[in-house]
């Protein structure tokens, strides 16, 4: 956390467990012993481990902890004024790009204490060039070494938070200076990676002194003494450093970079050198690879089966990127065999010249030194394990050392630690998202996943991973987390199976200990079977294989042997047990694998549970008391058989009858009859009765007799006693006396004495128990067997019911008693009543209905009928019939029925008649209503429904609630609120169209309508923006919504969807216990706090931001839009942020309550925090009193208002005083009291206020007589712009057969064309080539294709020179500096600008980060000249050294998207342009032609010609054959031969073609018939001064003949050419000196002794202007034909589909960036700029130049169309409106209708990169170094460096002043580096001598 205001008090600490994660790949738990600490300083990025406390270095924050993360120290070391491009100490005014900057911790390392002292904290940052500082360790806060004026030897760590920096301590004996006491010296030895800013010299790998420090000494300082890796050239050598590490007394380095030997792939390399040497003369270096994976990302020192391994985990490249994918390794290599193939490396470069036994190259110096390996003894190595003065250094190997990788993962792995643990090797390992893998290394090396912790989910694993002192705990360092992990759980599994199932190589269950241990804890883990390793998959717990018996009766008492395998053995005095359950142990007998035990007595047994017949328990094998192995036995109770089943058919049990017994025993008491056992028939041989004789029915309070039917029994014969009717009623036994007979079929019918049965429940049936009883013994009854007693009484209130009841109860209704009841028939002493009382009505719902009916009306009461058909046709409403519902109708008590026409308005009782009695009458009155709907607010909404509408009218109550629906056509409408009688509210729901629809609401069947009036459902609204995308926590941000039919939606709200954080918290703790309950908790915490918005137009609205409090945490925000919810992260991919509020400081913060003082005629500045984070200036506004203060400026920490010249008014009574308050959104803050001072001010005189009236009436007046005359002249143009338009139309109209025709035939040639395009036979020029034309185009040999031409004896002293250069051109500031004092020299051409730019891309092509960030800054200083005079003009043209560059930059970055995209529908257009061009005949002296596009290209003259086919032999390995070629009669000799080339040689580039004028054409006819054929020879026709060159119709070659192409003769003449590069212009001038001129097709009308102005008259001028309809016809037909060709090439360059080249991406980035520093709000300007950057710097030159890209020859004709191809692009890209008249030129009324077309795709273009996410800064600079490494080697650097020296040479002393004037670059001695540069390359030794 970055916070300055957040107090080191405020540290989170928390010991939870971190939050689950659960990947597919790997089981990951959450473990809740993971404790961790929250720190501030994101990211955290180092940690260190010494003497049981914890270091962390972070972000601007240093911690010092325990062991059990408690906090002991914190420290701030940052932010600070600070520039990388700036030396310490900072000094605002030198520096002023100096900006307060975060300091990132860079090396945090533990230097021992000399002797027995204490230790120090070594901590490097980022800032002020990486220099160091040394803490106490046992409190940070206590500074032991700072240095306040660092020089340049002490910059330690890279100055770019992105560059690696590792670094080691190492003690060594101090040789040189005697090393005071000890004697021993402290060095730190530190790898670092190139920084592009500040010092530029600072080698890859730099030895440091920390102590003793000498006088004249300081700490941390770069010694000559104490040696360097020296480096030819720093950026090309950028290695990424990963770890440092030391062992057996030397120093390894492991880091990645670019392969500069072999195939600029980024490799990993490990590096060496002797701890003890001071001259660097042992490094050596050695390639890592490991199946792929190339990039080193983290890296430890282990051992691995007792000898010291490296584990490093690698990631496999992005292509050929230092970019790292997901895709990664743990590789392990031996140190042996690394130390192996390092000693191997230094003997074959000390002994062998680096040549391996089979002469190939094992051996190589690196870093472009200038060495070379020997041949020296062969005991060197030796002799000199270290290396020395005359051996070779550095060394490389070029063999690698091979790995297989032991664990792969898909998520990138970026730490890893070892432990060992019984001899097995475990791997930590974190990984890109948060999660500790923990891996078992096998002595194969290979690896097993056995594990994973989600310890910070979603964050970097750092590579700092360490095992505590103890390595029971990995202290984990993530982004803002420290965490402690233990390395195993296994005291947690509490069970065999849970410790084996763990898989954890650390644990094992101990046997005889029971516990779940790690082997050095089981004290027998020596010996078999005692200690179960967990991750040994054949081992299993000890478990009890079988138990005999299984299942025994808890009356028996038997021997129960048990099975068990894998038992431990015991010694002679040890034994085991058995413990069933809970008893005491019973002592075991061992024989072999099983064990014999006693079971327990019966009256130890547990009781039987409730309810069962059987228990289950435990049979534990005890060893002690641990529990070795566990069985289960059954224990069965018979008699509990009995009670529950009668019988069972799983236990031994048998049944005795009379004993009413189940028992286990074999035989029944006093020799009863046994009636069941298992073999037996099974229950239907059991005493039962399982019948009812009489009736099951029995009514209440009439004698009854009821009869029961029996069976099986006569096994009670030997019984006395009688047999009993028990009849159990609400629990109470009724015993009855019953008379037995014995019936035929074996069964016996039982009588029970008749009986008067009652119950006091009121109901009208109660089912009661009966069974029959002999003695004490009860005789069993089936299921079911029941009576029903019932009472005809209970719930039978009114006549009705009690003759509804059914007939078989034999109830009536009894009317003679006191209170007429109903009763059972024989209980009535009266007459039973026929008929029942007349109907009553209680109650009537509802009482009012429409008049057409339709709806339901309950009638509730009593009487009403038996059954449904007793009131069918018995009910009226107000007079009118009412159907009953049937399935409605309750029996006498209620009738629903439907409620009928009424025809009208009427009122009146509802009637009820039953039968023939009166009928029933309601009081209450019924009223047929006619309800009326009058008007609908509002009339319109969105399809999608949601729109609430209030709908007015009379009477709209009328019948029930839920007789009332609403309609919006076939949609329903649903009410939403009470409704009254003059107003319904409903909300509208979903249509699936929009139109127009009638409101219809439906009373019942009464459906009304309102007339004239109709709900218009309208397309839904869409948002297409909402910006900004930021607010503060108090709201009221204005967001500005634009869209589309925004003004249908009836309330437009912004929502904001929050979380309590307590939730969040609760959720982090408890994430595995809230998963099922998850949905409900989400719930029930979230809510949501709105905003409404105000609809400015149909396309507009705004929504100020809800507030929200500090304590919740925003977990989505909407807008909704009535029906339709658009959540903000779909409107443009990105979520909307809230941020704290802004703060702002009172204006007198020192004493709030005093006013501030304010001088009339300056601003008020206020001070504050954060205050543009989430608003912009023109949000803010201020009010001083009763008046505005004007807000000026708004940035991050000021705000600055201009209150007005006199002093306002206070609004506040209780002060006189204003006060200034500042309003953001809703936040209004106070700032205090202004007074202002009493000086008056001026006031402007009289006089000249009449003067400034006057003037602005007279300015006002012009204007608008000019806007009047722009108008009418505008109006006119339109009309002439339509009128052309419409001309062009019809001529293309006309010319479309034509078109369709030719593109028909141009088709089929492509297509032959197009299978061999995107193979081989795409023409692409290589990149060097490339270059060279578009870097030096025109020039004849470029800087590329040269050498250094020097003599030999001053080579080296240059070259040397020259490399010193190259080191000034990677400073900054003198590069810099240089340019802009070229630029200032007045003979510094245009022509020099450019040369200078493109000398400067080659020297810096290595180094393209560095060359990017250089013109980055160069343009941000063209932009703020431009921005002072007319921004609109920049990059325009090519007139500063920075335009070129960029025009270069832009041609790098963009060469792989040319070859992988652009390329290929460019040769198509090409290669469509030339077979069109060649079709028609063309001029070879004037270069005009038939086919073209360009008018002043234009053969307008009818030529006649026809098209013949040549048969050109041709040589095919031994054999001739013909090969047709297509030409024109009128072609000259040479375009024959081009097209015969063209065709034989169609899959070769052109410049691998033979040229046509070192071929004859020979036309062959008969056997012996050879004519050799030429443009010029003694045939051709003379006329007067004009002569013709010779054609196929001149020679009169008919169609079809044969003719070959053979090397020209020496002695043969021809006509002059001259070629360039991919061009041809014929130029046919040898007749010229002789006073002939020559033509082909046409004769030339100019006349050079003509002066041009008497040529022609005027008519003729305008009519060779004004094209004629045939020419332009021409040209259309030529469009048409080519107009898929160009529509390809131009989507190609334009189109979104694919992610634009990142270069463009970045570099319109850049220009909006630079728009909005400078307030820059014009979208016009920045779209010329983006034009003038890329389609006019680049594109329209490859366009116009496809030669520059493509191995083809462009001629005259195809640059002509080119030309007006590459114009259309122009005006495509420009903004003004593209409007044509009679006198445009001839491309823009040829392409007037595609234009527009083309704009569009420019301008989506533009706005698709503009409106993507931003961001590619990293991806950009990926792409940089990979265009840096892959065609560096192709550029000639040395003589583009001497010829930039050359310019130095000429301004040299211009230079040295300007560099000598700059403090900075005094600090850096760059004059006098020039001067050394100038001593080397030109010997100017002279120079330095006087200095």
């Amino acid at each position: 956390m970055l916070a300055s205001s957040i107090p080191p008090s405020l540290l989170l600490l928390f010991l939870l467990p971190p939050p689950p994660s659960h990947p597919a790949d790997v089981i990951v738990t959450s473990d809740p012993v993971v404790w961790w600490v929250e720190e501030h300083g994101a990211p955290l990025a180092h940690l260190v481990l010494e003497a049981g406390h914890l270091y962390v270095g972070g972000v601007d924050h240093l911690y010092q902890l325990t062991s059990d993360l408690e906090v002991m120290s914190h420290v701030r070391t940052g932010p600070h004024l600070d520039s990388p491009d700036c030396l310490p100490p900072i000094v605002p005014q030198e520096c002023p790009s100096a900006t307060p900057t975060h300091n990132h911790n860079k090396l945090l390392l533990v230097e021992a204490g000399q002797g027995a002292g204490p230790g120090s904290l070594i901590v490097c940052g980022s800032l002020f060039q990486g220099i160091c500082d040394k803490r106490r360790l046992s409190n940070i806060s206590e500074l032991l070494y700072q240095t306040s004026n660092p020089v340049d030897t002490q910059y330690v760590a890279a100055n770019d938070p992105r560059v690696s920096t590792v670094a080691v301590v190492i003690t060594t004996e101090n040789k040189q200076e005697g090393g005071g006491a000890s004697g021993v010296l402290h060095l730190m030895l530190v790898g670092r990676g190139y920084t592009s800013k500040g010092p530029g010299d600072i080698p890859p790998i730099t030895t440091r002194r920390l102590s003793p420090v000498p006088p004249l000494r300081r700490a941390f300082s770069q010694e000559e003494e104490l040696g360097k890796l020296v480096v030819g050239s720093y950026s090309e050598y950028n290695n990424h450093f990963v770890k440092a590490v030391a062992h057996n007394n030397h120093v390894y380095f492991l880091f990645s970079r670019r392969d500069m030997w072999h195939k600029k792939e980024y490799r990993t390399y490990a590096s060496r050198l002797c701890s003890s040497d001071r001259s660097f003369y042992s490094y050596v270096e050695v390639p890592l690879m490991c199946s792929g994976y190339n990039l080193a990302q983290g890296a430890g020192l282990g051992s691995h089966a007792g000898e010291p391994a490296l584990f490093i985990v690698m990631a496999a490249g992005q292509a050929s990127t230092p970019v790292a994918t997901n895709r990664s390794a743990l590789c392990v290599y031996g140190m042996a065999e690394l130390d192996a193939m390092l000693r191997r490396a230094q003997e074959v470069c000390y002994t062998e010249g680096g040549r391996g036994s089979g002469g190939q190259e094992e051996a190589y110096i690196e870093y472009a030194v200038s060495s070379k390996c020997l041949k020296l003894p062969k005991n060197s190595l030796s002799e000199y394990p270290c290396g020395g003065e005359h051996t070779p250094n550095p060394i490389a190997s070029t063999v690698p050392l091979q790995a297989t990788p032991t664990f792969t993962s898909t998520t990138q792995l970026t730490a890893v630690t070892t432990a060992t643990e019984a001899g097995h090797t475990i791997a930590f390992l974190g990984d890109g998202e948060g999660r500790l893998h923990k891996v078992l290394v096998r002595s194969d090396w290979s690896g097993d996943l056995y594990g994973s912790v989600s310890v910070d989910s979603g964050s970097v694993i750092r590579a700092d991973l360490l095992l505590d002192e103890n390595q029971q705990h990995v202290y984990v360092l993530t982004n803002r987390r420290l965490s402690k992990v233990p390395v195993s759980t296994c005291e947690r599994q509490t069970d065999c199976q849970s410790c084996l199932s763990v898989r954890d190589p650390y644990c094992g269950w101990c046997v005889l200990e029971g516990r779940c241990s790690r082997k050095h804890q089981c004290r027998r883990h020596m010996q078999p079977n005692h200690w179960l390793w967990s991750f040994e998959p054949t081992n299993q717990c000890v478990i009890v294989q079988s138990l005999r018996p299984a299942n025994q009766s808890k009356d028996e008492q038997t021997q129960v042997t048990l099975s068990v395998d894998q038992l431990p053995a015991l010694t002679e005095a040890e034994s085991l047990s058995c413990v069933f359950g809970l008893l005491p142990p019973q002592p075991a007998v061992i024989t072999a694998t099983t064990i014999t035990c006693q079971s327990p007595a019966p009256e130890l047994l547990p009781p039987m549970p409730t309810g069962s017949d059987h228990m289950i328990l435990p049979v534990s094998l005890m060893f002690g008391h641990v529990t070795i192995a566990t069985g289960n036995m059954t224990f069965y109770d018979c008699g509990a058989v009995s009670r529950l089943n009668q019988s069972s058919h799983v236990w031994r049990c048998n049944w005795c009858p009379l004993d009413q017994l189940c028992t286990h025993n074999h035989s029944c008491a006093n020799q009863h009859i046994i009636l069941y056992q298992r073999e037996s028939s099974g229950p239907t041989s059991c005493p039962l009765v399982f019948a009812l004789q009489s009736s099951a029915l029995v009514p209440l309070g009439l004698t009854t007799t009821v009869a029961l039917r029996g069976r099986n029994l006569d096994v009670y014969t030997q019984d006395e006693a009688p047999y009993v009717c028990v009849v159990q009623i609400e629990g109470v036994q009724i015993n009855l006396p019953a008379a037995v007979e014995k019936q035929p079929d074996n069964t016996h019918t039982f009588t029970c004495s008749p009986h008067q049965f009652q119950y006091a429940v009121s109901q009208l049936q109660y089912s009661s128990d009966v069974y029959l009883r002999r003695g004490e013994r009860r005789i069993d009854v089936s299921p079911g067997l029941r009576l029903q007693l019932y009472d005809c009484s209970a719930g039978q209130s009114d006549c009705s019911q009690c003759r509804a009841v059914p007939e078989e109860y034999g109830c009536v209704w009894c009317s003679g008693s006191p209170i007429p009841s109903c009763v059972y028939n024989q209980s009535c002493t009266s007459v039973p009543a026929d008929t029942c009382p007349p109907p009553q009505i209680t109650q009537v719902r509802p009482v009012s209905g429409p008049l057409e009916g339709g709806i339901l009306v309950t009638i509730t009461g009593s009487n009403l009928g038996m059954r449904y058909q007793d009131v069918v046709g018995g009910v009226t409403v107000a007079g009118v019939q009412c159907p009953p519902q049937p399935e409605r109708y309750q029996i006498s008590t209620r009738v629903v029925c439907e409620l009928q026409s009424s025809g009208k308005q009427r009122e009146g009782p509802v009637l009820v008649t039953v039968g023939t009695t009166p009928p029933g009458k309601s009081q209450q009155i019924f009223t047929y209503q006619d309800p009326q709907l009058l008007d609908l607010v509002p009339d319109k909404g969105p399809v999608s429904g949601g729109t609430r509408l209030t709908i007015r009218g009379r009477q709209l109550l009328t019948g029930q609630r839920s007789d009332l629906s609403a309609f919006l056509g076939p949609q329903p409408c649903y009410i939403v609120e009470e409704v009254t009688d003059s107003e319904l509210v409903c909300q509208t729901g979903p249509s699936n169209q929009t139109k127009e629809v009638k409101l219809r609401v439906l009373f019942g069947k009464a459906e009304k309508t309102i007339t004239k009036v109709t709900f218009r459902y309208l397309d839904n609204p869409v948002i297409t923006d909402a910006s900004p995308a930021e607010s503060f926590y108090e709201g009221g941000r204005v967001i500005m919504v634009t869209g589309k039919n925004l003004g249908v939606v009836q309330q437009p709200i912004i929502s904001v969807w929050v979380e309590p954080l307590e939730v969040q918290r609760v959720k982090r703790r408890r994430r595995l216990a809230l998963l099922t309950a998850k949905q409900l908790v989400f719930n029930s915490t979230m809510r949501t706090v709105s905003e409404p918005c105000s609809v400015l137009s149909s396309s507009q609205m705004t929504c100020p931001t809800p507030k929200v409090t500090p304590e919740v945490k925003v977990k989505g925000v909407w807008f909704q839009l009535d029906n339709v919810r658009v959540h903000f992260e779909t409107i443009k991919g990105k979520s909307f942020t809230y941020y704290p509020n802004p703060e702002l400081f009172p204006l007198n913060r020192e004493a709030p309550d005093v006013p501030y003082r304010f001088k009339p005629g300056g601003v008020i500045a206020v001070e504050g925090l954060d205050l543009t984070r989430a608003i912009s200036r023109q949000e803010v506004t201020a009010r001083l009193g009763d008046q505005e203060c004007d807000v000026k400026t708004l940035d991050n920490t000021h705000l600055y208002c201009e209150p007005p010249e006199i002093q306002p008014m206070s609004v506040e009574d209780s002060n006189e005083l204003p006060s200034l308050q500042v309003f953001m959104g809703n936040l209004r803050v106070d700032l205090g009291l202004v007074q202002y001072d009493s000086d008056s001010v001026s006031v402007v005189p009289l006089a000249a206020q009449i003067g400034l009236g006057a003037g602005a009436a007279v300015i006002i007046l012009s204007v608008l007589v000019i806007i009047l005359m722009y108008r009418r002249k505008s109006k006119q143009a339109l009309r002439d712009y339509k009128k052309v338009l419409l001309q062009l139309e019809t001529l293309e109209i006309n010319v479309g057969d034509q078109c369709r025709k030719e593109f028909t035939d141009l088709m089929t040639e492509m297509m032959d064309l197009s299978s061999d395009v995107g193979g081989p036979g795409l023409p692409l020029l290589d990149y060097r080539t490339y270059a060279e034309r578009v870097f030096f185009p025109g020039q004849q040999v470029a800087p590329l294709s040269r050498q250094l031409d020097l003599p030999e004896s001053r080579r080296q002293t240059v070259e040397q020179g020259l490399q010193q250069l190259n080191n000034l051109l990677n400073n900054r500031l003198f590069l810099t500096r240089f340019i802009h004092t070229l630029e200032a020299q007045q003979g510094f051409s245009q022509r020099d600008r450019g040369y200078v730019a493109s000398l400067l891309t080659i020297a810096l092509h290595d180094k393209l980060e560095y060359f990017t960030e250089v013109m980055k800054s160069l343009l941000q200083d063209l932009v703020q000249q431009y921005v002072a005079k007319n921004p609109k003009l920049m990059l325009r043209r090519t007139e500063t050294v920075v335009e070129k560059m960029l025009t270069n930059w832009m041609s790098i970055c963009l060469y792989s998207f040319l070859k992988e995209v652009a390329g290929e529908p460019l040769f198509m257009l090409y290669r469509a342009i030339k077979y069109q061009v060649d079709k028609g005949p063309v001029d070879s002296v004037t270069g005009k032609a038939k086919r073209t596009l360009n008018d002043s290209h234009l053969l307008r003259e009818d030529i006649e010609y026809c098209s013949m086919t040549l048969m050109v032999l041709v040589k095919n390995g031994v054999e001739v054959q013909p090969c047709p070629v297509k030409v024109l009669d009128t072609d000259t000799i040479t375009q024959v031969k081009d097209k015969i080339l063209d065709q034989v040689y169609r899959g070769a580039p052109f410049t691998q073609r033979p040229a046509a004028d070192s071929l004859d054409l020979e036309w062959r006819s008969g056997q012996a018939g050879h004519l050799t054929l030429s443009d010029d020879d003694v045939t051709a026709v003379v006329q007067g001064r004009w002569k013709r060159v010779n054609t196929l119709q001149h020679y009169k070659v008919p169609d079809g003949a044969t003719v070959a192409l053979i090397p020209r003769s020496q002695s043969s003449g021809g006509v002059n050419q001259v070629f360039q590069t991919g061009e041809k212009t014929p130029m046919l001038e040898g007749e010229e000196e002789e006073g002939l001129r020559l033509w082909h097709l046409v004769k030339s009308s100019e006349d050079p002794e003509i002066p041009k102005h008497r040529k022609s008259s005027m008519r003729e001028r305008e009519r060779a202007k004004a094209i004629p309809e045939i020419y332009l016809t021409r040209l259309l037909s030529m469009k048409g034909t080519l107009q898929k060709f160009v529509d390809d090439v131009f989507v190609a360059i334009l189109s979104t589909k694919r992610p634009p080249p990142i270069a463009v991406r970045f570099f319109f980035d850049f220009l909006d960036d630079m728009a909005e520093k400078h307030g820059i709000d014009d979208p016009e300007t920045v779209h010329i700029w983006k034009t003038n950057s890329l389609p006019l710097r680049f594109w329209v030159n490859i366009l116009k130049n496809p030669q520059f890209v493509l191995d083809v020859q462009v001629t005259d004709s195809i640059d002509a169309i080119l030309s007006v191809i590459a114009q259309t692009f122009i005006d495509s890209c420009t903004t003004s409106e593209h409007k044509v008249g009679r006198d445009s030129p001839v491309n823009k009324l040829l392409y007037a209708r595609e234009i527009p077309r083309y704009k569009q795709l420019v301008e989506r273009y533009y706005s698709d990169i503009h409106s993507a996410a931003s961001g590619c800064y990293q991806e950009m600079n990926s792409t940089l170094t990979e265009l840096s490494g892959s065609f560096a080697s192709e550029m000639n650097s040395v003589v583009a460096l001497h010829e930039l020296y050359k310019y130095i040479n000429k301004y040299y002393d211009q230079i040295i002043m300007s560099l000598e004037e700059d403090a900075s670059g005094q600090k850096m001695q760059l004059a006098y580096r020039l001067q050394q540069v100038a001593a080397l390359v030109e010997n100017k030794t002279q120079e330095i001598l006087v200095l």
